[in-house]
């Protein structure tokens, strides 16, 4: 099972995301600054789980061919 955030992570995270999509006008940029929003806290709260690590890896994968 994939470990949750903390609310005061997941908080703040929220409010990083509206304030980037305040200022950032270009879509592409928006997702990359979110995308390294989340890689900020994903090797401190990751999970040990094989299967939520390869789920993970897919998420990753499917995210990089929409970003392209």
């Amino acid at each position: 099972m994939k470990q949750k955030l903390p609310n005061s992570i997941r908080k703040y995270i929220r409010k990083e995301k509206a304030r980037i999509r305040r200022e950032v006008l270009d879509l592409k940029e928006q997702r990359e600054q979110i995308q390294k929003l989340y890689q900020k806290f994903e090797m401190r709260y990751q999970s040990t789980d094989k299967h939520t690590n390869d789920t993970n890896k897919n998420i990753k994968a499917n995210e990089n061919k929409i970003l392209v």
